[in-house]
């Protein structure tokens, strides 16, 4: 069969271009749904798992000891002889587009090694995004994110700097999966997890499989959790110990809802505030040790606003400051 080389370069070609897009810190939903389509043809998929495959290969490659040494190397001569050297790399993979490029020049210095490997996510206040990690991972950011990916050939590590995250982790019983958050790690083979963090406050919680959850801090910090259980981990407590959750609610964030179960009014009103710059604050009279009861979508002040006014008889007033009071109807005028 003779190919026609110039569509299977301008597949290539097409093929570098969305996989440099798929790899950027957030990526569009329309871009998402663009790829997809594109995907849909057996070419053009073929020709992306080609570039992943290459991808693999190449981030392998940072393990190895004499690539490691010729990197050191290198990054010590003058910077013409480093892209010299650069190119003459870049030159076997050139027929697999520009795209590729960068996965030879990446070899002439331990700087360029690692920021091709550790790809860094991030959402904004209100945003929610997902990408699907090199090994075949999930994960899923909630409002106001950011982890870096940090995979070997021995380990698949993610670093939670902050927010929210729940993984799918694609099994490989070689390659431990772990969520390092503060001091807080959680190991994992094949399972689904949400892990949040507030500073150095961590939860998890586990929805499908097992993991091991370690606290650096705290000699006797190791615990194992099954499917429904979830654990808080906070400097400013005493001891932890795994509870049983409702994982559906606790998780419902993933769906785009914010549920309550018994959640003090003071509490909800932190967590609505986590998906909106337009904080809600509790004014005189508000009951803020009062537990509710509901279901919101994130993001939706209003609806938050209506339901928790109708419910304890409370009015809305705008601040100076831009802020959102809630206070007892009934409460004199500030």
């Amino acid at each position: 069969m003779i190919e026609d080389q110039p569509t299977t370069r301008r597949t290539e070609r097409e093929a570098a271009d969305w996989f440099s897009r798929m790899n950027q810190p957030r990526v569009e939903n329309e871009d998402l749904e663009a790829f997809a389509e594109w995907r849909r043809d057996p070419g053009n998929l073929a020709a992306y798992n080609r570039m992943e495959d290459i991808s693999r290969a190449v981030r392998a490659m940072k393990d190895d000891p004499d690539l490691q040494a010729a990197a050191r190397t290198a990054a010590t001569r003058p910077r013409g002889w480093r892209d010299r050297l650069a190119g003459a790399l870049a030159r076997p993979v050139r027929r697999w587009g520009a795209g590729l490029a960068l996965a030879g020049a990446v070899a002439a210095s331990t700087v360029a090694w690692f920021a091709f490997t550790a790809p860094t996510y991030s959402t904004a206040v209100g945003e929610q995004f997902s990408a699907r990690l090199e090994d075949g991972s999930r994960v899923q950011l909630n409002t106001d994110t950011k982890l870096r990916v940090r995979f070997s050939a021995g380990e698949r590590r993610v670093e939670l700097q902050r927010g929210q995250a729940f993984f799918e982790v694609a099994h490989d019983s070689g390659r431990p999966f772990i969520v390092a958050a503060g001091p807080a790690q959680v190991r994992a083979i094949g399972t689904r997890f949400d892990v949040r963090r507030d500073q150095d406050a961590v939860r998890v919680t586990l929805a499908e499989g097992r993991v091991a959850v370690r606290d650096d801090k705290v000699s006797a910090g190791a615990w194992t959790l099954s499917p429904g259980q979830s654990l808080a981990l906070d400097p400013r407590a005493t001891g932890a110990t795994p509870t049983s959750v409702d994982v559906p609610a606790a998780t419902a964030w993933t769906t785009g809802r914010v549920s309550f179960r018994d959640v003090t009014l003071a509490d909800a009103v932190a967590e609505i505030n986590r998906y909106s710059r337009g904080k809600i604050v509790l004014g005189p009279g508000a009951p803020a040790e009062r537990k509710i009861n509901g279901v919101f979508a994130t993001g939706d002040t209003d609806e938050f606003v209506a339901a928790v006014s109708a419910l304890y008889g409370l009015k809305s007033v705008r601040r100076l400051d831009g802020r959102l009071e809630l206070r007892s109807a009934d409460a004199a005028p500030a």
